[in-house]
């Protein structure tokens, strides 16, 4: 590959070359910021994971104490913190599908950088029709796949989002979505 860059042009520079290099940068970016949320809600998930077993230990001291006031008071509040831990574990899996959905803009990124930078794919409808099958294959909600189909059929983006959000609205299952 060519050292000339929008800096240092020379008659090899191509818009195309900067193109792909500014859509791997992005790619980059939300790779490394995916890799550094990963560490801390890792840590959520262990510690969450700590707390509920130290919970259902008290849970088990308290309701082996002879019943009275506090122990019932004790019971109650080990009953609304394992409710609230539940309502964060739904929240992580958001995160999850979050998180599913930013590889698939990295990988889509990577994918159209390479294919961008390959004049023998760039102008081949064929490689077009490929790349755009291989991104649609790697959606796992129907949601996304219909989105997915507005932008290539030509929809503006507002339309586009307005098909996914009537799908989700029909089919409330979407929302979350175990992985």
């Amino acid at each position: 590959m060519s050292n000339s860059n929008s800096y240092n042009p020379d008659l090899d520079w191509t818009q195309v070359r900067e193109t792909s290099k500014m859509l791997i940068l992005s790619a980059i970016q939300v790779e490394d910021m995916l890799n550094e949320a990963d560490v801390s809600v890792n840590t959520l998930t262990e510690s969450f994971t700590s707390i509920v077993e130290h919970m259902q230990a008290i849970n088990d001291h308290l309701l082996a104490l002879d019943s009275c006031e506090i122990r019932d008071e004790a019971l109650t509040c080990c009953s609304e913190t394992t409710g609230k831990i539940q309502s964060s574990i739904i929240a992580f899996q958001f995160y999850d599908r979050m998180q599913q959905c930013l590889q698939h803009v990295t990988s889509n990124l990577k994918g159209l950088s390479e294919l961008v930078e390959d004049p023998n794919r760039l102008y081949n409808p064929a490689e077009w029709r490929q790349f755009q099958h291989e991104i649609r294959s790697r959606y796992t909600m129907e949601s996304e796949k219909l989105m997915f189909d507005a932008i290539v059929q030509g929809k503006s983006v507002h339309e586009a989002l307005a098909i996914k959000n009537a799908h989700q609205e029909e089919d409330q299952s979407d929302n979350i979505e175990l992985f």
